[in-house]
């Protein structure tokens, strides 16, 4: 089954106030350029979306920099990340259950989603593709499919995070037959790698929206920035506001990738028990980090809140909302 783009990846620098110390050439053009310039704008794929850069800044040529730069980092991390290219560093783990010579950010992934699986007690697990592979070949043969139990249970035992072993620079699967999937926790590390590429370029306020949102704001005053938090099915209507300034805001919900026509399923997989019908009908955590929420917001979906509730005490400066099953309004779990 291929990837659905079911929104699109969107990255605005609203506010970019340079240091412009790192790019001199710019420094000496932005004195004489308009406060508020019209921005570079770049359309195309990202994250198998469709996706869209926004730059405001007052030299154009620096906006085009950081827009190719951009692009050329989520390209790169999608090469390592994607599911879908046979050549990723994933499908070459995936296919072979052994990669060496692990690239950094494969490692640093791994290092963070074992620590998130550990922290929510196994809700957030990579290695739930091969119930992805179970669900999409059964429905593709039979919309009215439903999983066997004594196959759902033969697939579960593919199914553990504490099985990925890291050992220095590899990584290997430790049962036959696993598979991992990074979706749920990719989108929020690529956001993390393009937030600190624009303030290592000398940004200091921007706004990037890769599926997740981060925010950077070095300047101390600006106002914070408003999230609308919406039904699933309406998101032009927030139900509800978040601010956000130096952090990072990730939502997960299964009604953004049906399995099935009817809705029965969802990608978003319970690790201990195969369901694919998530507790909640959407989640929306905030953290520092925007992969961390990532993470947090794809494991809370298919926690119960008494369980929510501890992992939230245990995570500084993290907070989470989610939308109930039937409900119309988002309610903060504290």
């Amino acid at each position: 089954m291929s990837p659905s783009p079911v929104r699109r990846r969107f990255i605005g620098i609203l506010a970019a106030c340079s240091a412009l110390g790192a790019v001199p050439w710019a420094a000496r053009r932005a004195a004489a350029m308009p406060a508020a310039p019209e921005p570079e704008t770049w359309r195309g794929i990202a994250l198998g979306a469709d996706a869209e850069l926004r730059i405001y800044h007052p030299d154009r040529r620096f906006a085009r920099d950081l827009i190719q730069r951009s692009i050329a980092e989520v390209h790169r991390l999608e090469q390592v990340f994607s599911l879908y290219r046979e050549d990723s560093v994933l499908a070459r783990l995936n296919r072979d259950g052994r990669l060496d010579e692990a690239p950094s950010d494969m490692l640093r992934i791994l290092e963070l989603s074992a620590h998130i699986g550990a922290l929510s007690g196994g809700a957030f697990d990579p290695s739930v593709q091969p119930l992805w592979t179970l669900y999409a070949e059964g429905l593709s043969r039979n919309p009215a499919w439903t999983p066997d139990a004594r196959v759902l249970a033969q697939t579960l035992e593919r199914v553990d995070y504490t099985a990925i072993h890291l050992e220095g620079r590899t990584v290997r699967l430790g049962r036959p037959g696993m598979a991992l999937t990074l979706n749920g926790i990719a989108q929020g590390y690529i956001t993390d790698r393009v937030t600190e590429l624009l303030r290592d370029a000398g940004l200091d306020r921007a706004l990037v929206d890769m599926g997740e949102i981060r925010g950077l704001d070095r300047t101390g005053v600006a106002p914070p920035w408003r999230a609308g938090l919406a039904d699933p099915e309406a998101p032009g209507s927030p139900l509800r506001t978040v601010e956000l300034r130096n952090q990072a805001l990730a939502t997960s919900s299964g009604v953004g990738t049906l399995l099935d026509r009817s809705g029965r399923y969802t990608h978003l997989f319970d690790p201990h028990t195969g369901e694919a019908r998530p507790r909640h009908r959407s989640v929306s955590v905030l953290a520092p980090e925007a992969a961390t929420a990532d993470a947090l917001s794809t494991a809370f979906s298919v926690m119960s809140e008494p369980a929510i509730h501890g992992v939230l005490r245990r995570t500084p400066r993290t907070r989470a909302w989610a939308l109930p099953n039937g409900a119309g309004e988002w309610r903060e779990l504290a």
